[in-house]
């Protein structure tokens, strides 16, 4: 089953700015990972991923490797992603629904309520196994706090997910209440059930949910006055999108001609 958001249908009145250059700027890192070859790459992650042992001072990187500061990999470890997957699946999110957080408090504002996030997720990543020695990279603990803060906005705006069981192909609209919540509870469910007791490679399940809680919080502080929280839906939910039709000489096409527009 494959199960992809496209795009949601709230409406921006800005151009959102910081959220394209947040999503440049990953890209840009990811294509600088990707000029180093396989060793420099992952010397790079080493030097520039969060590494709970050495923020904490449990550890201490080997000459030539501790490039920067070890507090400052908080921040340089949410613009580095581990593959094209990773980099693609955050940019999709980010995309889809960073433009209205940042609509909501402003360009400002919105760039440090996404470091702030980025940085709750990676401390709570830390507090999980604080000893590890494994870097943490990626902007999904940043997202996860626009994820957050977008719920506490608009939980029953809609979002366009394209569906594909077997031979089923659809284009859904489903409430942000149910595709956030779900993607919430599996974060928690997926960080209960992995041990943090080893220094095993894997997702950082934990980031997720910090970054997550704490956009849910900060958006309280952080939206102008007068931006309403619980926003209702602007369109139908859970209705399926027609098929496509073509006008047969000058007979009119029929059915249902209501239109989504993506954000």
């Amino acid at each position: 089953m494959l199960f992809i958001p496209l795009y949601d249908d709230n409406p921006t009145r800005r151009t959102p700015v910081v959220t394209y250059g947040l999503v440049g700027l990953c890209v840009a890192v990811f294509l600088w990972q990707t000029s180093l070859g396989d060793r420099g790459e992952t010397l790079a992650v080493f030097s520039y991923g969060m590494i709970p042992a050495v923020l904490f001072g449990h550890a201490e990187l080997p000459a030539g490797l501790d490039k920067v500061p070890a507090w400052t990999t908080v921040f340089t470890s949410m613009f580095m992603h581990g593959g094209v997957l990773h980099l693609a699946g955050n940019m999709l999110y980010l995309w889809i629904f960073g433009n209205n957080v940042e609509d909501s408090m402003g360009r400002g504002r919105f760039i440090v309520f996404y470091l702030l996030c980025g940085v709750a997720a990676a401390l709570a990543q830390s507090a999980a196994n604080p000893a590890s020695e494994v870097p943490m990279i990626g902007a999904s603990g940043a997202i996860g706090g626009v994820l957050g803060a977008y719920l506490v906005l608009h939980p029953r705006a809609n979002v366009r997910v394209f569906f594909w069981f077997l031979i089923i192909v659809r284009l859904l609209n489903i409430p942000a209440i149910i595709v956030l919540g779900f993607w919430f509870a599996g974060q928690v469910l997926s960080g209960v059930a992995t041990p943090t007791d080893g220094d095993g490679g894997g997702v950082a399940f934990w980031a997720h949910v910090g970054g997550f809680v704490a956009g849910a919080v900060l958006i309280l502080v952080f939206k102008r006055r007068g931006v309403q929280l619980l926003e209702p839906a602007h369109s139908v939910p859970f209705s399926v999108a027609p098929a496509p039709r073509f006008r047969r000489g000058s007979v009119p096409s029929a059915g249902d001609r209501r239109r989504w527009p993506p954000s």
